[in-house]
């Protein structure tokens, strides 16, 4: 197997595909095997799956693209949809010419489940904590408001209103996350949020429709995720026909960049080598 170091030089390279829409797709792209794409969540970028992946590249081909509104990528047209994500994912996967199976973080694993329903090539998908309860009107009102915060350059103010607002993060922990210095050095990934609360603001939280997605779907979450995340996960899992299901004990929402061997691991074990 190569060293980590190895990979994280390999992981820098980077591409780029024109999508359906001429938007440009930058992407990844590393390993060897039965080819994954990985899609990375709110908030991420090319970055977001490099420690999972730094564990799955001996064993399968990774595609690692940057979604639309992340840079390096394009931005895309606004208001963005689910759908047009679904249409970057089918350029990225005619370019690799052959059906994929699908990963998806948090966000990214939302679009993978539109993906999927829609019937692109697909073999199986792989699941971390899609948000599905954050969906529809009562967004609107936080995009907007994200916009205001963000043009006037309070980011601080922004990030807990995503936090409150999207992913319902306790009290205690809006505190602790209130307290943190703010990381200057991170990249303005406010573009790309303010797509996405976009694709949620247009979308439903029906998690039923999601019964028409009949590959094998591993769903994976953390333990200590706080609620509505575990309810929906529920309901999710009993709409997928064919789903298997499992938890990392004391981990929550960001247990992939906590402990990614581990991930990687479950992954690893659920994805076919052929």
């Amino acid at each position: 197997m190569p060293s980590e170091i190895s990979l994280s030089e390999s992981f820098g390279a980077t591409a780029s595909l024109e999508s359906f829409d001429g938007t440009a797709i930058s992407y990844r792209q590393l390993g060897s095997g039965p080819p994954v794409v990985m899609v990375h969540g709110s908030g991420g970028g090319l970055h977001s799956w490099q420690p999972v992946a730094e564990h799955l590249a001996d064993q399968f081909e990774l595609w690692i693209p940057a979604r639309r509104g992340y840079a390096p990528s394009g931005p895309g047209r606004s208001p963005k949809r689910f759908a047009d994500e679904v249409g970057d994912l089918e350029a990225l996967i005619a370019k690799i010419g052959s059906p994929v199976h699908l990963v998806g973080m948090s966000y990214g694993a939302s679009v993978a489940l539109h993906a999927t329903a829609a019937g692109l090539p697909v073999r199986s998908l792989v699941l971390w904590e899609p948000p599905l309860y954050a969906a529809g009107e009562k967004l609107a009102p936080v995009l907007s408001e994200f916009s205001a915060l963000t043009a006037s350059g309070d980011r601080r103010q922004a990030d807990r209103l995503l936090a409150e607002k999207v992913a319902r993060v306790p009290a205690a922990l809006l505190d602790l996350m209130n307290a943190a210095e703010p990381a200057d050095s991170e990249p303005d990934d406010a573009p790309g949020w303010r797509r996405d609360l976009e694709s949620m603001a247009a979308d439903s939280v029906d998690v039923e429709r999601w019964s028409t997605v009949s590959v094998p779907t591993l769903l994976m979450r953390g333990a200590d995720t706080w609620q509505p995340m575990p309810a929906t996960l529920d309901r999710l899992a009993t709409a997928l026909p064919h789903v298997t299901c499992t938890a990392f004990p004391g981990q929550m929402h960001f247990a992939p960049s906590v402990v990614p061997e581990a991930v990687a691991a479950e992954i690893a074990r659920f994805l076919p080598r052929s």
